[in-house]
């Protein structure tokens, strides 16, 4: 699994927690500081079957900035959208768990991370490991 970690972020810190807990493998991926293609976000977007609205935090200065909660949300749109949030990828909401089954979770909730547990083959609040097919490489510190 991979994990699109905001390191200041409280929520990807309980995500992280949840899954050393759980004893699953991941990979951070420090999006903040490598952040994605245009290809990366829409496959990750296929991966959450999510437009790219759905993900985006119209809160933040970036977004208020480019005045994103007007912008039109329909297919033609999705593109600008995408653009946008490679260009401050501050607007991806996080954190983002990408699973060894090719889906993806947007990790925000106690649900959200206990569904994650159930695809790797945990039972979440058991602490037990995972099968042999959902172990990952430990994850990098930071």
């Amino acid at each position: 699994m991979e994990i699109w970690n905001n390191p200041s972020c409280s929520k990807c810190a309980a995500a992280r927690s949840a899954l050393d807990e759980a004893g699953v493998g991941y990979a951070v991926r420090p999006y903040l500081d490598r952040p994605p293609s245009v290809a990366e976000l829409a496959e990750v977007l296929r991966r959450l079957g999510a437009r790219p609205w759905d993900v985006c935090r119209t809160g933040e200065p970036a977004a208020v900035a480019r005045g994103m909660a007007e912008w039109p949300r329909d297919e033609a749109a999705e593109p600008r959208w995408i653009e946008a949030m490679v260009a401050a990828p501050e607007l991806i909401q996080r954190p983002l768990l990408l699973l060894d089954d090719g889906s993806a979770l947007v990790g925000r909730t106690a649900g959200a991370l206990a569904e994650a547990l159930r695809r790797t083959g945990v039972t979440p609040g058991t602490g037990a490991e995972p099968g042999p097919a959902a172990t990952a490489p430990p994850h990098p510190a930071g």
